[in-house]
């Protein structure tokens, strides 16, 4: 049984509901990298808020068609492929991949993007896609129907006015670069790479921000 997947897509579907009961569930936990209030205060990641970097991945947009739409095409595409890639990797690596798709979609609008404010799991969702197709390739599996959707959601990325470009292309290639470790790993260094990637990938995403943050203080 997939619990990894399955207690995501609850937890994600628990925080939509909290939104629809509070939008400060949204304003206090969004995605967000340098805001200055009217007071002069400054809020955000640059603020010291660096749990947005995490926290943004469990919201989506509050309320109306965009925002089910939102919600429901995220957890379909996590039900879609989440369950088959927890499956070969395992919970552990499965989750940290998750985790660090979502934060490497954060970190990379955070850099190009610091005033622009942003929701979803589509970096993580991102991230599990790059990781289907290089685990894929590796197992043998045809790679034409992974292709055709990452595709139509890029093209998707890039079309559509008001979408974090930045998220997405983070959570991919941040899962793609892991899933590389977890399938391509020697097997005499495969326990040293499954255990280092994450972390030396967390490390990195850590200082960029760190270095971001002083540029913007």
């Amino acid at each position: 049984m997939p619990v990894v997947t399955y207690s995501l897509i609850g937890l994600c579907i628990a925080v939509y509901l909290a939104e629809l009961a509070s939008m400060r569930v949204v304003t206090d936990f969004m995605m967000l990298g340098r805001w200055v209030q009217p007071d002069g205060e400054v809020i955000g990641v640059a603020g010291g808020q660096w749990y947005r970097l995490v926290s943004t991945m469990f919201l989506h947009e509050r309320g109306g068609s965009f925002g089910f739409t939102h919600i429901l095409f995220n957890m379909w595409a996590l039900y879609a492929v989440g369950p088959a890639l927890e499956q070969v990797l395992g919970r552990w690596r499965y989750l940290a991949l998750y985790l660090l798709s979502g934060l490497g979609g954060s970190v990379l609008l955070y850099l190009v993007d610091p005033s622009g404010a942003a929701v979803g799991a589509s970096g993580a969702i991102f991230g599990l896609f790059g990781a289907y197709f290089v685990v894929g390739r590796k197992l043998g599996a045809p790679a034409a129907p992974i292709v055709f959707l990452l595709v139509i959601n890029l093209v998707i990325t890039f079309s559509v006015k008001g979408i974090s470009w930045e998220g997405h292309v983070g959570g991919l290639v941040v899962g793609a670069l892991i899933a590389l470790a977890y399938a391509y790993a020697p097997a005499a260094q495969r326990r040293l790479l499954h255990i280092g990637m994450p972390v030396v990938t967390f490390a990195a995403l850590a200082a960029l921000v760190a270095v971001k943050t002083l540029a913007l203080t």
